[in-house]
């Protein structure tokens, strides 16, 4: 009797969460505020970073590069875009602990604030000198996502890490919660070959508005691979990497290729750092041109990126990573 109560509940559960996926509407572009990027260091160089050396801000590139990092890290990024209507916001946190694992939070902000709800003196008569607009309110369109990650590595050059976000978005009065989950994977298969797979919202993202209304956040697979090669006579390292995002929307012509609902959208990047202390970046993100350019202090990075756009305003972002040297993990 118990196992037939507790399989009835099972397939009532299974019935329910069937019934609001099928029900809920894929947005294409729901999650886009999430596919921005964090840190000037990777945007400097396209995005293409899935299977780069990690730092904090890897925590929303792959939280499997997160094993790399040595030291407690905080990493912070502000930008206004286009003629600063849009403010976009990262802070990231991470602490590695015992000599292969690190857990770290991050936090994304894209809002456009100070938005003018306005209404006539006398509503329902024409509009007249002595029948203005006026401010009746002022709401903000902000978008939320909250990480919390974890990775961890293996002896045989091969790491993971996974993390849960929390996302809100809001206008007004109006809000939606959802939760997701991503994964991903780094592994250095020859030489000095580093690939790199993540899956963003690998579960599908369920959003849920308070109007009654839910929408889909599909899953985004990001992979690629990068090559380091020293450069002795220059006293520099150079950083070569190309990604691939592949989505699974049907968005076609907002693609670079698209093979029926597939779509596929690419990133080429290449750092030159210079006695480990200046370094200097060019790449190409979704076919628009970037470059950067970075200075490494020894507790403090500073970098700054340029953002080019075809149809739209070019963009700077300037971000700081601070290095918090209380203990170091040696890593195997």
């Amino acid at each position: 009797m118990k196992t037939r109560m507790r399989n009835l509940v099972m397939f009532l559960g299974i019935a329910i969460g069937a019934h609001e996926l099928y029900s809920a509407e894929i947005a294409k572009y729901a999650g886009e505020f999430m596919a921005t990027g964090v840190g000037a260091r990777a945007l400097g160089m396209g995005g293409a970073t899935v299977a780069g050396q990690g730092d904090v801000t890897y925590a929303y590139w792959n939280p499997a590069g997160l094993v790399s990092v040595d030291y407690p890290e905080i990493a912070a990024m502000h930008s206004r875009r286009f003629g600063g209507v849009v403010n976009y916001d990262y802070l990231g946190v991470s602490m590695p602990f015992r000599r292969d694992k690190t857990l770290a939070v991050s936090l994304i902000r894209l809002a456009v604030d100070d938005i003018y709800f306005t209404d006539l003196i006398r509503p329902g008569e024409p509009l007249s000198t002595g029948n203005r607009p006026f401010i009746t309110e002022t709401v903000s369109d902000a978008e939320y996502a909250f990480y919390l990650s974890y990775a961890a590595s293996t002896r045989k050059g091969f790491s993971y890490g996974t993390n849960v976000k929390f996302v809100r978005k809001g206008v007004g009065e109006h809000s939606a919660w959802g939760i997701g989950f991503d994964i991903g994977t780094r592994w250095n298969p020859i030489g000095r070959l580093q690939t790199g797979v993540m899956i963003q919202d690998v579960t599908t993202t369920l959003l849920a508005w308070n109007t009654g209304t839910t929408e889909l956040i599909s899953p985004t697979v990001k992979w690629g691979a990068g090559l380091p090669l020293p450069i002795p006579f220059l006293h520099s390292d150079l950083w070569l990497a190309a990604d691939c995002d592949t989505r699974f929307e049907g968005r076609k012509i907002a693609s670079q290729a698209h093979v029926g609902k597939m779509s596929f959208d690419f990133h080429l990047g290449a750092e030159l750092l210079f006695k480990r202390t200046i370094a200097l970046r060019l790449g190409t993100d979704v076919g628009n041109f970037a470059a950067g350019a970075g200075i490494r202090l020894p507790r403090l990075d500073i970098d700054y990126a340029f953002l080019s756009h075809e149809y739209l305003d070019s963009t700077h972002r300037i971000s700081l990573r601070l290095r918090l040297e209380e203990k170091r993990f040696l890593r195997r």
